[in-house]
């Protein structure tokens, strides 16, 4: 079973989200609005994600979607 990590720090409104461990060598691109997309700088595969000026209930986080797996059609 995948862990789904969040952390989120109020003092500095920073909510950050990894699906995979931490890497020492990430890439951060931001994709928009202030949501940075964590990266391994190997194989440029996605393992987490951030939230700059984040406050519960903020709209963007409505935006994102992770789907980790594989979906099975009927």
């Amino acid at each position: 079973m995948a862990q789904v990590k969040v952390f989120y720090e109020p003092e500095m409104e920073l909510l950050t989200v990894f699906w995979q461990s931490p890497r020492p060598n990430q890439l951060c691109p931001e994709l928009s609005d202030g949501v940075i997309l964590i990266k391994d700088s190997d194989n440029g595969e996605p393992i987490g994600m951030e939230l700059l000026s984040y406050k519960p209930g903020d709209a963007r986080f409505d935006s994102v979607s992770v789907e980790i797996g594989a979906t099975q059609l009927a």
